[in-house]
């Protein structure tokens, strides 16, 4: 069957292209007066290119989704939802919640401005973004970001399997409770980073802010810098190679390793708060 284009048309009607198949739609509007919601519901192998979008739902429940160069407005709420094999790129997500319970993701040069982005999601790939968020992707799996520059609060809470390279994070209460992470290459800002996580890996990072690593298990930081970081891996089993000097460690359980060129405390005021600190000098 030869796939159908539509193009400049302006559609506001509820469920516009519901059901929609092998079809393009190109330099298209979804907004109006009829203030319809989920223009393409229950689609598949549909991609849209060049699109205004300023209506509630668009593309819940699609298969085989292709967006390039779409816009989404602050009205465009909870765009992407159940939706499976999405690629997006060049395109702005700017309505809350745009995506959700979603697999196999691919993503690039796009700008996210959207609390309570991504969650639940299985298998995104994210490269050369931007994203404002809060609780970004929380609870979603398998995640591979790659020069994705994130500002917001509580990004990557229960997150599983995931990597990052090159990002710029600049975000708190970030990766609590995350498993089977590895950071690499990165720039993390924010408090509280980590906490609760496992099997947590960064390398050659810069971490900064106050009390990161605490409660960690089988945390992992290989020629990592760290800079404003005061009481940090309180009560975490840790292996640390730090090349610069810390604030301040507090209570690392006995098997942990932390090295580091200089500590101004080591914080030991409870039983087990045994692992080694090792200070090498500058």
């Amino acid at each position: 069957m030869s796939e159908k284009t539509i193009e400049n048309r302006t559609f506001d009607e509820e469920r516009a292209l519901y059901g929609a198949r092998d079809v393009t739609v190109r330099n298209c509007r979804f907004d109006g007066p009829a203030d319809g919601e989920s223009a393409f519901k229950e689609c598949e192998s549909v991609t849209v290119d060049g699109a205004f979008m300023n209506l509630r739902y668009p593309f819940w429940h699609d298969r085989g989704l292709t967006l390039r160069n779409v816009e989404m407005t602050e009205l465009c709420r909870a765009a992407l939802w159940y939706s499976e094999d999405v690629t997006i790129k060049d395109s702005r997500l700017h309505g809350i919640k745009a995506l959700r319970e979603c697999g196999n993701v691919r993503m690039s040069g796009c700008d996210i401005v959207s609390p309570e982005f991504g969650w639940s999601t299985r298998g995104i790939e994210m490269e050369d973004c931007t994203a404002e968020s809060e609780y970004f992707m929380m609870r979603s799996s398998h995640l591979f970001f790659r020069n994705v520059r994130f500002s917001g609060k509580y990004s990557f809470q229960y997150i599983e399997d995931a990597v990052f390279e090159g990002c710029d994070l600049d975000t708190k209460d970030a990766f609590w409770h995350a498993r089977h992470v590895v950071v690499r290459d990165s720039v993390v800002r924010g408090e509280y980073l980590g906490w609760y996580s496992e099997d947590v890996t960064f390398e050659n990072c810069l971490i900064q802010g106050t009390q990161p690593l605490c409660y960690c298990e089988g945390l992992r930081l290989v020629n990592c810098r760290m800079e404003g970081c005061d009481l940090a891996f309180e009560r975490s089993h840790v292996r640390a190679e730090v090349t610069t000097p810390v604030v301040s460690v507090k209570n690392p359980l006995a098997g942990s390793r932390i090295t580091l060129p200089a500590v101004g405390e080591v914080i030991r005021d409870i039983e087990g708060a045994m692992g080694v600190v090792e200070v090498t000098g500058e």
